[in-house]
């Protein structure tokens, strides 16, 4: 059993294989997040896609706190060991890797970043697997990820400005054809608001044996 939380914007948290996963948790001034960095449980792995404040978030402290595997591009993975992250695992573009009977795989991301580069992740149990696009532009390559690997879920999004939008985050639907996608990225401020029903419509036209799935900040599904 898979269960993905939406905590807003683009953290999520992530249940598989008896494993707590985060991913890009932006939870202090996140004013989409339904909970308070000590609400958070307790969790194993913390993944983060790129070292931008709104993805790197809190992620340093959890991992402290819980004595988390960090998990990340090989440069921030340093960052975070140089702020005392006792467990790290940096990696870079490629095959897929393990960390605790979870597997990996560091995919390209349209995006800027400071240390390292932006990244998104594929996250599977061996039957699962998950694809976190982290911030990114719309690119051909998706495609080929979308026939290398059966993506179950696609959390794409949908902002505008610095991702994708509505329109573009469909076609990227169409091209890693998932069994369900997930839009995240957007109404977090003024800057990213967008209406997720206006993806739905554009998916449903173009990738119409695609899931949309709509989340509120707190709810899960489970597959």
């Amino acid at each position: 059993m898979v269960k993905i939380r939406w905590l807003g914007h683009a953290a999520f948290v992530i249940k598989i294989k008896g494993k707590t996963i985060v991913v890009d948790p932006w939870i202090s001034g996140n004013p989409a997040c339904p909970i308070k960095p000590n609400e958070l449980e307790k969790v194993d792995h913390v993944v983060v896609t790129h070292d931008h404040g709104d993805h790197l978030g809190d992620s340093i402290e959890i991992a402290k706190r819980d004595k988390a595997k960090f998990i990340a591009i090989y440069e921030l993975a340093l960052k975070a060991k140089d702020e005392g992250v006792e467990n790290t695992f940096g990696a870079n573009i490629g095959g897929w890797f393990e960390v605790d009977e979870i597997k990996y795989l560091l995919t390209p991301a349209l995006h800027s970043s400071t240390i390292g580069e932006p990244v998104g992740v594929m996250i599977s149990d061996g039957e699962k697997t998950i694809y976190h696009a982290g911030d990114t532009g719309i690119f051909k390559e998706m495609e080929l990820l979308g026939k290398m690997y059966r993506i179950d879920v696609a959390l794409l999004p949908i902002g505008g400005v610095y991702t994708m939008g509505p329109y573009e985050a469909a076609i990227a639907t169409f091209m890693l054809m998932p069994k369900v996608v997930i839009p995240m990225h957007y109404n977090t401020f003024p800057a990213i608001k967008q209406d997720p029903s206006l993806f739905k419509k554009y998916v449903n036209k173009i990738a119409p044996k695609v899931e949309v799935k709509i989340l509120k900040p707190g709810e899960e599904v489970e597959l």
